[in-house]
Formats: structure tokens, C-alpha cells, sequence
């Protein structure tokens, strides 16, 4: 069972596939950046890095209180690079995704069946996601877009740890 200021931080996505890979790069760099003596203020951090959605990544949630998620979105709203930082509760229950899975439910509904099963889950979850194109394509690069923001997302996502930082916002800095 995780400490309570433990935060899990995961890396969501398939980093063979160009842009769907930019959960685990972003995750890779923040890790890095920790296990080379950043300033941790007695936070402890658990780092993942999963493909799989739905009840598959609600049971990697069990025991942690805070929770955050790094994955690529796909809306074709907003401009590839676009950076999305938001409660999990602030997305729509997609159907596809990665906080979901075929012949499974969504990350939301995942964990309201493992809630109602009593099981310890985060009543934090956030997501840092960045708008992508390319996500079907077998590639461990990322595009240009996507590849000139990551070291913002990092930053982002340093903060949140660091300073318990959460402002529900849309960075388009394209």
C-alpha cells in the first residue's frame, strides 16, 4: 500500500506509435529530473508507465490518494501541442482512449465500479495531456509540435509535484 503523500504519476500511452508516445517521454524527463536530487520536500513520487486504460490502469490507482496522468488526446479542437492540464472528473467519459479500453469502460467508470467495491482509490486524479495527430503511426519519434513542448509539459508536471500545483487550464502555445 502506498504512503499517503505518495503521488503516482504515469506515463499513459504507446511510445512506438509518434505522438501517443509523449505521456512516457514526458514522464521519462520529470523522472530523471527527480532521481538526480530535485528538491522533494518529503514527496515521494511512484512513476508508471502503462498502455493499457480502463480497469487495467484503475487497479495500477488502488492505495495512492494522488494521481496523475500524462497522455496524448486526440479532439481536433486545438492546435497539435496543445497542452490540457484538468481533473480527471473535467473530461468527457470517452469511449475510446487510453483511459479506456476495447470491451472495457473508462477510466471514470472504472473507478466508480472500484469504488463501489470499497477498493482505496484517489479521490485526486489529474491529467496532463497534449493534443496529437500522429498516434497511429509506428514511430518512437514525436512530431516537431509535440517534441518542442515536452520540456514545458515536464515543467508543468514538476510543479504539480513540487507544490501541489492543479489550475485547470489550456496552454495553446502555437
Amino acid at each position: 500500500m502506498a504512503e499517503k503523500n505518495t503521488v503516482l504519476l504515469i506515463g499513459l500511452g504507446n511510445p512506438i506509435l509518434g505522438d501517443d508516445g509523449v505521456g512516457w517521454r514526458v514522464v521519462e524527463e520529470v523522472e530523471k529530473v527527480w532521481r538526480t536530487g530535485h528538491a522533494h520536500e518529503g514527496r515521494d513520487v511512484e512513476f508508471k508507465y502503462l498502455s493499457l486504460g480502463g480497469l487495467a490502469l484503475m487497479e495500477q490507482m488502488e492505495g495512492f490518494d494522488n494521481v496523475i496522468v500524462v497522455d496524448s488526446m486526440l479532439t481536433g479542437s486545438r492546435p497539435n501541442g496543445t497542452i490540457y492540464s484538468l481533473p480527471l472528473s473535467s473530461l468527457p467519459d470517452f469511449s475510446a482512449g487510453h483511459t479506456t479500453a476495447i470491451h472495457d469502460t473508462s477510466l471514470t467508470s472504472a473507478l466508480e465500479i472500484g469504488r463501489r467495491m470499497e477498493m482505496a482509490l484517489p479521490t485526486d486524479v489529474w491529467v496532463v495531456a497534449v493534443e496529437t495527430e500522429f498516434v497511429v503511426d509506428f514511430s518512437e519519434e514525436l512530431s516537431p509540435e509535440v517534441e518542442t513542448i515536452v520540456p514545458t509539459v515536464v515543467e508543468l508536471v514538476l510543479k504539480m509535484l513540487l507544490e501541489d500545483f492543479r489550475e485547470e487550464k489550456i496552454y495553446d502555445l502555437t
